[in-house]
């Protein structure tokens, strides 16, 4: 459910373990529904949309890859003896920011920013009071940093709210409000909760984000030992807490008072996209497939060092993309690069990542610079 570029590289680990998949999504030659056995175009924000394909193809499972797709239907599919990936409560929960980020402070008491929500303008403005400026505002169900941004004066707010009442998916308008901590880095944690085996952690990820997308991420990244203890006890309470199996995204904020619960994925995450340079043993998306398919992974170790970076479309193109600059871009030594294969481009939209890696040792400063060079050789028009 969801058919782009993670989606993409999970059906491709799926295919290697002899995997039937259908890839459906909301349009047509979706960078995942080019490499599975079928596909299918639907509006998966419609509940009855969702039931005929599900009736039609009677899937073992359902992997939903994005937000916007009418999750309360996975509580009837659990019940139909269909596995939902990692859970129907996963996947309800986390495609609503309130509802996870409620769960984490309320519930499980983790350290998280202050916060409040909005439903209406009045709210809105009462809320950025009491939460102070800098604030980040977001809607409640959005991805790739869409609806979200920084409010820094008193001249930003309506602005703010109109780009994030309007700017989610789905039919959310309500928006949360968030207090600007003041952090030196961001990591992704991807964490593997498993059938058949303990709960493990892949080394951390470093990322960077502009307009509220990832732009660039580094493995492995730099953070003490008694931080990394703290998010990985934050991560193993909130997957707990939501169950099931499968790859989760956890992001926190490193600050000098310790760490931050950002946000959490119910899936492989856009900023592990470096493990596709062989940081890890397996990837993000070989780790998801074989969590769900209840396949024990013994272990997750650190093999290179690597980073990423994004190669994005700097205008609209509603034709397929001409790419121009590969020939430049592969000239680089231990390095990659990956198209994602989107059949038109929206100015900031992600078309593909550039890979590089070296030995463990290696500084992710120097990989994150030559990533940085590789992707801007790519051009897309």
């Amino acid at each position: 459910m969801g058919s782009g570029e993670l989606g993409k590289e999970f059906v491709i680990a799926a295919k290697r373990l002899g995997q039937y998949v259908v890839a459906a999504d909301s349009y047509n030659n979706a960078p995942a529904q080019q490499v599975a056995d079928e596909r299918e175009v639907i509006n998966m924000l419609s509940g009855d949309e969702l039931d005929k394909i599900a009736a039609k193809h009677k899937p073992d499972i359902i992997v939903p890859e994005i937000e916007a797709i009418r999750t309360e239907r996975f509580y009837d599919y659990e019940k139909q003896g269909i596995q939902v990936v990692p859970s129907a409560k996963a996947a309800n929960f986390t495609m609503n920011r309130k509802a996870i980020r409620d769960l984490a402070a309320k519930e499980l008491g983790l350290r998280t920013a202050p916060y409040k929500y909005a439903l209406n303008i009045e709210e809105f403005h009462s809320a950025v009071r009491e939460i102070g400026l800098p604030c980040v505002v977001k809607p409640l169900m959005s991805s790739s940093g869409k609806g979200q941004s920084v409010i820094k004066n008193e001249n930003e707010i309506d602005k703010a709210w109109e780009y994030a009442s309007t700017g989610g998916r789905g039919d959310y308008t309500e928006v949360i409000i968030e207090g600007f901590i003041n952090f030196f880095t961001e990591i992704t944690l991807l964490t593997v909760t498993q059938k058949n085996g303990k709960t493990l952690f892949c080394p951390p990820i470093g990322h960077r984000q502009e307009r509220g997308d990832y732009q660039e991420s580094w493995q492995p990244c730099v953070i003490s030992p008694e931080h990394l203890a703290e998010a990985r006890d934050m991560a193993a309470k909130v997957t707990a807490a939501l169950t099931g199996f499968g790859i989760w995204g956890v992001e926190f904020f490193l600050a000098s008072e310790g760490v931050y619960f950002s946000e959490l994925s119910p899936r492989p995450h856009d900023t592990g996209m470096v493990t596709l340079a062989g940081t890890q043993n397996f990837n993000e998306f070989e780790l998801h497939l074989r969590a769900v398919l209840g396949l024990e992974i013994p272990e997750i170790t650190l093999e290179r060092a690597g980073a990423s970076a994004v190669i994005l479309a700097e205008e609209e193109n509603p034709n397929q993309p001409v790419y121009t600059g590969i020939e430049e871009a592969v000239k680089y030594p231990k390095s990659d690069i990956k198209i994602f294969g989107k059949p038109n481009t929206r100015k900031y939209r992600r078309m593909g990542v550039a890979l590089a890696y070296d030995s463990a040792d290696t500084s992710t400063d120097v990989l994150r610079k030559k990533a940085k060079e590789i992707a801007d050789n790519v051009k897309v028009n």
